[in-house]
């Protein structure tokens, strides 16, 4: 005697939903596995910044340990005039007070490290700032400006 097609629809039907719990419990098992054993992500270029005010011996000892390196910036922010006056050695002028002040910062490139000078620190410390929002990675602000630069007894040029 043959069995009913019902009979054998009840079967299939068991047999799929067996099949169908199986697969379901891989693919939790897989999932879990997974989130359990995720590896970290791989860090690229998101370093932290370092924006950050130092003394002037500090800003010193930075100089004399980047000598020659090319992607290290001495960024004196004060007046043409103030500059031309005197400056730390080998550093170059943007005028804080430039209208162009900002774009001209948004120029330079945001992977070198940078320290910033002006007279006292003002005008340095709103640079920092500045320099932040534009993203760059590495600057730091010389506290007390060329006023404690020279009240350290460190060297100026004409």
């Amino acid at each position: 005697m043959s069995e009913s097609p019902r009979v054998d629809r009840r079967k299939y039907l068991r047999h799929a939903f067996a099949v169908v719990t199986v697969i379901i419990a891989v693919a939790v098992g897989c999932y879990s596995y997974l989130e359990l054993y995720r590896p970290e992500p791989i860090e690229t270029h998101t370093q932290t910044p370092i924006i950050e005010s130092i003394t002037p011996k500090e800003a010193y000892t930075l100089i004399q340990n980047n000598k020659g390196n090319p992607n290290f910036v001495i960024l004196d922010v004060r007046t043409p005039a103030e500059f031309a006056d005197e400056h730390i050695e080998n550093a170059v002028n943007l005028d804080f007070y430039s209208e162009n002040f900002r774009d001209d910062l948004n120029k330079l490139d945001k992977s070198n490290t940078y320290i910033v000078y002006c007279r006292t620190g003002s005008r340095s410390g709103k640079s920092l700032e500045i320099m932040k929002e534009l993203g760059f990675r590495e600057v730091y602000n010389i506290s007390g400006g060329i006023v404690g630069w020279k009240a350290e007894g460190l060297p100026t040029t004409k």
